[in-house]
């Protein structure tokens, strides 16, 4: 008898689980109790049940590891008595555990779809000597950052790079009081007070992107900072115009910090299909910031004087960079490595641990220093991928500058308008920024995953640049259409609306095509930019000199449409790279 009712419990078992079923205690608390088995007949339901048994779900096991109460659980099935399923306690029941499974399942599955496979990092091998990470889910890389600490450093850093650039341009409405005050009264004198301050910018990547990449984004971020603000008193106090020039140059070079790092650090924290909506954080202020800074500067060198400009800036500065100071931290992960290799050897005693990142021979601190130094030059010259585009974004950031410098002799000697209410057209500059900014970071990162799934899950860099190619047809609408307006003396608002379409298009620009250089140069992405940022800053720096001649001879109708058709000519260009780029890229270059 026994043994038939042992063969029958056997055949119950196999037809349908043992269900366990919470029944309220009289204590009010949830105790467990085994549900009778009886057999049913088969349904497609239970077959597929049965399918999933045999080939399980994975998903649904790292879900169900990943869930607080599988410990409990697992330890509730294994019990045998009543009294082991009232010890262990069970909080929940087996429908909010299944819930609570589905749910873990249901958001793994959903930002699987939305993200971009990506390349596993290096590991720790103590066995080969080897210091990486500590699994591809280490909280100490800063690519595994919460949100909340990486878009803290991301504020901070955007912040400080809409003040750089805002200072750039803050003095260009008071040249005219400058001068008086001076008593100078060449043109190209106090012109370079305001370009200068690029030139400074074309200096200071050349080493501070490399030491960063040596010694650390952190501490070299932050000396560029405080080295910015210590000089705008310099401006504030400067008693020539020719140590003004100086002091601005020198704030040029410490501003190029933030404007030089931003990239590596966006690198070092966020990933492929994240980085076009942080690129676009960070390069809003470089083109928000120049706009911003005469229409403030226009009304502060009227009311209370230009040096004011100065310490303005400064104020401002120095609670950016001492918030800065208080929540930044390193990001770069080869000099993090580096400093764990350091701790390891120290506690270990072993002197065969190296870095995960180290490859091929060792190299003397002097000659690491020396290949960053000269990485910049070597990738804007000898790197057709950034040769071309660098090129092409000096092209347009110099054509933004040379905008500026038309808009006081335009809106001040065609319209009489004052010089703080024409500092007020810079407005439409800004609103055309926020817009096409708005535009880019709403669809860069989705084109980029949309555009991958597309390609069986292969990421390329060129699935960036669509963008770009439509944008740059904006440009040159804005020169004809201001140029010919401005020349025939129209109504002030046709002029003022035609900047529209070029602060549009410059962000998509802009953005997609900084966002491909750290895509394609993700480990030297400082250097990248840094190459980049030179080439832009002279651009800026020498072609509003060259402005005013040029519309001294041409007029302003057929200067801008000169610059209107070099646009023109420039639309292939990003048409070019997303065609072209993936052969541009593999031409080599020694890093």
């Amino acid at each position: 008898m026994d043994e038939k009712s042992n063969r029958q419990s056997r055949e119950a078992s196999t037809s349908t689980p043992a269900t366990l079923v919470a029944e309220p205690t009289s204590s009010g608390s949830s105790a467990s109790s085994v549900a009778p088995k009886r057999e049913v007949a088969s349904s497609p339901d239970q077959d597929d049940r049965r399918a999933r048994a045999v080939h399980p779900d994975t998903d649904h096991a790292e879900a169900e590891a990943a869930d607080p109460g599988h410990e409990l659980d697992v330890e509730l099935g294994r019990a045998q008595t009543m009294e082991e399923i009232r010890r262990i306690g069970t909080r929940g029941s087996v429908k909010s555990k299944a819930s609570r499974v589905l749910s873990v399942v249901g958001r793994r599955k959903t930002k699987d779809r939305e993200r971009i496979p990506f390349i596993p990092v290096p590991v720790t091998n103590l066995d080969q000597g080897v210091i990486g990470w500590e699994g591809q889910d280490d909280p100490e890389m800063p690519l595994n950052f919460p949100n909340r600490k990486k878009y803290l450093i991301l504020c901070l850093l955007s912040a400080i790079t809409l003040l750089t650039p805002f200072a750039s341009s803050i003095l260009a409405p008071g040249i005219t009081y400058l001068n008086r005050d001076f008593g100078n009264e060449n043109e190209i004198v106090g012109a370079m007070t305001v370009s200068v301050y690029l030139l400074g910018y074309t200096v200071g990547p050349l080493f501070l992107a490399p030491l960063s990449e040596i010694y650390g984004r952190r501490v070299v971020l932050s000396s560029a900072n405080w080295f910015f603000c210590v000089w705008q008193i310099g401006c504030a106090l400067a008693p020539t115009i020719e140590s003004l020039i100086v002091f601005r140059f020198l704030a040029g070079v410490g501003g190029a910090g933030c404007l030089t790092l931003g990239a590596g650090i966006i690198a070092d924290l966020f990933r492929t299909d994240e980085r076009g909506f942080a690129i676009g954080i960070v390069t809003l202020g470089p083109l928000i910031g120049p706009t911003v800074g005469p229409v403030i500067g226009g009304f502060v060198s009227q009311t209370i004087g230009w040096r004011w400009d100065f310490w303005i800036v400064l104020i401002t500065s120095v609670v950016v960079c001492g918030l800065t100071e208080l929540f930044n931290q390193e990001t770069n992960p080869r000099v993090l490595i580096e400093r764990k290799v350091k701790r390891a050897a120290a506690e270990s005693g072993r002197t065969d641990l190296r870095s995960c990142y180290e490859t091929g021979e060792q190299m003397s601190h002097r000659r690491i220093l020396l290949n960053g130094l000269v990485r910049p030059t070597k990738m804007l010259f000898l790197s057709p991928l950034v040769l071309f585009i660098s090129i092409y974004i000096a092209f347009t950031y110099g054509t933004l500058y040379l905008l500026f410098t038309t808009i006081p002799i335009v809106f001040q000697e065609t319209y009489g308008w004052s010089i703080g209410i024409t500092g007020l057209i810079y407005i439409c500059l800004g609103i055309g920024n926020m817009c096409g900014w708005a535009v880019v970071t709403a669809t860069s990162d989705k084109g980029v995953v949309r555009r991958t799934k597309e390609n069986h899950g292969v990421f390329e860099p060129e699935m960036r640049l669509p963008l770009s190619i439509w944008a740059s047809t904006l440009l040159p609408i804005t020169f004809f259409w201001y140029g010919w307006t401005t020349q025939y003396h129209t109504h002030w608002i046709l002029p003022v609306i035609a900047l529209f379409p070029f602060s549009f298009g410059i962000i998509g620009i802009f953005i997609p095509l900084t966002t491909y250089l750290i895509d394609c140069y993700p480990i030297y992405a400082a250097s990248a930019i840094a190459a980049n940022t030179v080439a832009r800053s002279l651009a800026g720096m020498l072609l509003p000199l060259a402005g005013p001649s040029m519309y001294q001879n041409l007029g302003f109708g057929w200067g801008n449409s000169l610059l209107g058709f070099i646009c023109i000519l420039m639309i292939p260009v990003p048409l070019l790279l997303h065609r072209y780029g993936a052969r541009l890229r593999k031409m080599g270059l020694q890093l």
